[in-house]
């Protein structure tokens, strides 16, 4: 016998890519990117090429720590959206919680550059000293 209670299904109203975005984020904002996605996939499967879903759908992923899918959708928004900052940062950030500073670090500097956020700057130093202590080179270094 299964004593545990169930919660009943999200029911969002509304239909669309503009509802499943304000859903989208405002559970991403509440930390339930399990949630998150299960809104935005039925809506990408709708229209793919929303970036703006496709952004969150990576968000979420960070934060389940699903790091290959967001750095692969990522990867491919930095490819469509390359003066995006929050899409360079997000990916560099994806690349650094692998452990691949010196692919992470060339991201993280542009979105640094880009947005002028102290955050940014600060994912910047601090993998500029992790590469220090490892003696690893950053591929800006190598170019």
């Amino acid at each position: 016998m299964d004593d545990e209670l169930q919660a009943p299904p999200l029911i969002f109203p509304g239909r669309g890519p503009e509802t499943a975005y304000r859903t989208a984020h405002d559970l991403l904002a509440r930390r339930a990117p399990r949630e998150a996605l299960e809104v935005l996939e039925p809506a990408l499967a709708e229209e793919p090429g929303n970036t703006g879903l496709r952004s969150l759908r990576a968000l979420a992923y960070l934060l389940r720590a699903q790091l290959g899918p967001a750095e692969a959708e990522l990867a491919a928004l930095v490819e469509e959206r390359p003066d995006d900052d929050w899409v360079r940062h997000a990916l560099g950030r994806s690349l650094e919680r692998q452990s691949r500073l010196a692919e992470a670090l060339p991201h993280l500097r542009l979105a640094a550059a880009m947005s002028g956020d102290p955050e940014h700057e600060l994912a910047v130093l601090r993998v500029e000293r992790r590469l220090a202590e490892t003696g690893e080179r950053s591929f800006d270094d190598l170019a």
